[in-house]
């Protein structure tokens, strides 16, 4: 269960911004969409609104790049460069270090993780963890200077072992995970069900969808999935096969289809069929099947729907994180909204999924489950730095009886509307493009 992320200092994002998945107090609206974990509470989803260039998606990498950090960093030589991208429009701030923190729930143990990296070291890491009683510290470092508590779960000796082998560029974290230290083996897990997904290039998506189909219990619910978004198909099958020196094209050359040949034997390769029903004059089915290969003939939206399938019934199936931008790309709003649903019900999220998306479609502001404490949104700030905050945090100030009282906007609102007219922010401001409207005058060119 993932409870907050903060970010400093990435791309976009000068200041420390917060994305928090714990319900905000008095919020009553749609109390299904709280999930529960021991004493431990957060939300199920969280969508993310702004105008273009607003940073949305520069803070969804910021997660998927921490996560990325947490695998990669300990198997990385000692040569290779952090991937420190700071902010660049305030002076100093390009020889700050970038700095993550998330916190997450496991086994009703609430874990705070987090690092400070520039391009050639990790000068900051540490890890708390919290039960019934105070947060009580598991590890801090310092550059290369690791404390360790009596705490930490594993044994001394491979835990100086780790601090040792511990290199510069790489996280302590990680590094214990590949020693096989209990605790840190238990949060890398955690880790392996958090993943992104780019709303727009999702074509790599399509393997793991492959390898889920290879599974007879993820097969059915993909067939399920697929059909029950209405694409027009009537069925799918995906075929995988050996690599064959005969599938490469006849007219290459001898030389480079050995070559090939070497590197690519052992490998698979797969064919998604779709399915479709054959219909006689009378507009009857007549029971006969045409089938044509996915990616030729059906649409850019049942091809993304084919794509995303896999990620999220595996999130759905293991309880993960996925993050997805662009959420909206290629698909009918339907479509959208029928996805995002299935990680706000609990019939088709039993087991407690969360799902973070940015998005411009703003029909799920009207007709979407979402609690306006999961409605957030990212705006540039006067410096040009990402700012982000929720609908929950909205106060409005009214007169009533000759006193100006605070409300909180109400969950009955009209948020498209009120998203339209400019009442949240975060929205592009186009007065300009107005003015190169009105004044930009044609010239037909002669030919």
């Amino acid at each position: 269960m993932l409870l907050e992320f903060r970010v400093s200092n990435y791309r976009s994002i000068g200041d420390e911004q917060v994305l928090s998945l714990v319900p905000a107090s008095k919020q009553k609206d749609y109390p299904d969409n709280i999930i529960k974990l021991g004493k431990h509470r957060a939300l199920n989803a969280i969508s993310l609104y702004g105008s273009n260039s607003g940073g949305k998606s520069n803070f969804l990498k910021s997660m998927s790049l921490l996560d990325k950090l947490v695998h990669m960093s300990a198997r990385a030589s000692s040569t290779t460069k952090l991937p420190h991208d700071p902010f660049l429009l305030r002076d100093g701030y390009s020889d700050k270090p970038t700095c993550f923190e998330i916190s997450f729930i496991i086994n009703e143990f609430r874990y705070r993780y987090g690092f400070e990296f520039n391009e050639y070291e990790i000068e900051k890491e540490w890890l708390f963890r919290k039960n019934a009683g105070r947060e009580v510290k598991v590890f801090e470092r310092e550059k290369d200077i690791i404390d360790v508590s009596s705490g930490f779960k594993g044994t001394k000796k491979i835990i100086d072992a780790a601090i040792e082998a511990t290199r510069e560029n790489a996280l302590f974290l990680s590094t214990c995970d590949m020693l096989n230290i209990d605790e840190a083996k238990t949060i890398i897990n955690w880790f392996s069900h958090f993943s992104m997904v780019d709303g727009l290039n999702t074509e790599i998506e399509e393997i793991q969808t492959v390898e889920l189909w290879e599974k007879e219990e993820y097969r059915s619910k993909i067939r399920q999935y697929l059909t029950s978004l209405n694409l027009g198909i009537k069925d799918l099958d995906i075929t995988t096969k050996e690599f064959s020196i005969s599938d490469l094209p006849e007219d290459m050359p001898k030389n480079m289809k050995e070559q090939l040949s070497k590197s690519l034997k052992g490998r698979h390769s797969y064919t998604v069929m779709a399915e479709h029903n054959i219909y006689n004059s009378a507009q009857k089915q007549t029971g006969r099947i045409e089938s044509w290969k996915w990616e030729e003939r059906e649409s850019s939206g049942a091809i993304k729907a084919l794509h995303l399938s896999g990620p999220i019934l595996w999130t759905l199936a293991n309880g993960g994180v996925l993050i997805i931008d662009e959420i909206e790309a290629k698909l009918h709003p339907i479509m959208t909204l029928y996805t995002i649903d299935t990680f706000l019900n609990k019939e088709s999220n039993p087991f407690n999924a969360q799902l973070i998306f940015a998005t411009h479609d703003t029909n799920l502001l009207s007709y979407s489950n979402l609690r306006r404490d999961q409605i957030c949104f990212a705006e540039k700030n006067n410096w040009e730095s990402t700012e982000l905050y929720a609908l929950s945090d909205f106060v409005y100030f009214e007169e009533k009886n000759g006193e100006f009282k605070s409300e909180k906007e109400r969950p009955d609102t009209d948020k498209e509307k009120r998203y339209f007219e400019g009442r949240y922010g975060a929205i592009p401001a186009l007065g300009e493009f107005q003015n190169f409207i009105r004044n930009t005058k044609w010239q037909k060119e002669e030919r």
